[in-house]
């Protein structure tokens, strides 16, 4: 069974700056690299939705609610709703997420 992928306005902002900084850094081949990397997280998650572990950040208050799956140094949060995964943040891991994750996803 395959679910539909959806990112949210704050997660195709976070994977256009991302895409943008390195295409500036390293060049449009290297982001083009890094866009087809996002793009097999992507379908691997419409096929596997629950592969994904919990984020410490929020587990750390109980929250189950949320996953994410890596591609390095990259995070992807995201919840499954029925046939769909949505993702919510594709951050750099080395980021201190707590205030991100608080913010974009608890409303805090």
């Amino acid at each position: 069974m395959k679910y539909a992928v959806l990112l949210t306005r704050g997660a195709e902002q976070d994977l256009e700056a991302i895409v943008d900084y390195i295409s500036e850094v390293d060049g449009p081949v290297r982001s083009s690299h890094v866009v087809d990397q996002f793009t097999g997280c992507f379908e691997r998650l419409s096929s596997m939705p629950e592969r994904g572990g919990y984020p410490r950040e929020l587990l750390s208050l109980g929250n189950k609610e949320y996953r994410q799956v890596f591609f390095k140094p990259y995070r992807i949060i995201y919840r499954v709703s029925g046939k769909t995964v949505i993702v919510y943040v594709i951050a750099d891991s080395r980021r201190d997420l707590q205030s991100l994750l608080s913010r974009r996803l608890l409303g805090a």
